[in-house]
Order: structure tokens, then C-alpha cells, then sequence
């Protein structure tokens, strides 16, 4: 298990126990996590998962693939160091991880 956290538009914060070998989506939706409504079920066919990382943690995952950034192309809060949480997997080297997640999901 892997410590997450989700951080609301508001400030509010969910640290959550992921299941290492998932996505930070299932995490979220697995622990209720509100904003992260998971529209298309984790196959990058929708921004409804969308998160912000820090610049570290984004240099440390590096940017989405193809099919992803399309995705988050028409996102209007996307920024520099957007992800789609479906398409993070939750492993030991994302322990202490903490991301942002926008006013607005598509």
C-alpha cells in the first residue's frame, strides 16, 4: 500500500491508502475521494479523472503519452504538469505522493 494524497479545489485534504499496481484513479474512486468522477472507467477516453502534480512529481512521472494529453487538450484547467489519474500506477516509488485536483472535471 502506497500513501496518497488528494487535495480539493477548496483545500480539503484525503490521504489514502492505494493498492500498489492500480491506477490513482481507482485509488481515488476506491476511497471515495470527490472530484474525481471516472466517467470512462480508466481507459483515457474522457478528463474526469484530470489531476495537477508538483514540478517534481511531474518530472519524476514524466508527461502524458499521445492519447492522454489529447485528452486533456480541451481541459480548461489544464496546466504544465497535468495528468490523467487513470493513467498513474500507484507503486512504492509514489509513497508521499500529493496532487491537486481542479475546480472543474469535465
Amino acid at each position: 500500500m502506497t500513501t496518497i494524497t488528494f487535495i480539493e479545489a477548496d483545500g480539503t485534504r484525503h490521504e489514502v491508502q492505494a493498492r500498489n499496481d492500480r491506477s490513482l484513479m481507482q485509488a481515488a474512486v476506491q476511497n471515495a475521494v470527490p472530484g474525481i468522477d471516472a466517467d470512462c472507467g480508466g481507459k483515457c477516453l474522457c478528463a474526469t479523472c484530470h489531476v495537477i502534480l508538483s514540478p517534481d512529481w511531474y518530472a519524476r512521472l514524466g508527461g502524458p503519452g499521445p492519447e492522454e494529453a489529447e485528452m486533456l487538450n480541451p481541459t480548461p484547467e489544464r496546466t504544465p504538469t497535468s495528468r490523467l489519474s487513470c493513467q498513474i500506477t500507484v507503486g512504492d516509488a509514489l509513497e508521499g505522493l500529493v496532487v491537486q485536483l481542479p475546480a472543474f472535471q469535465m
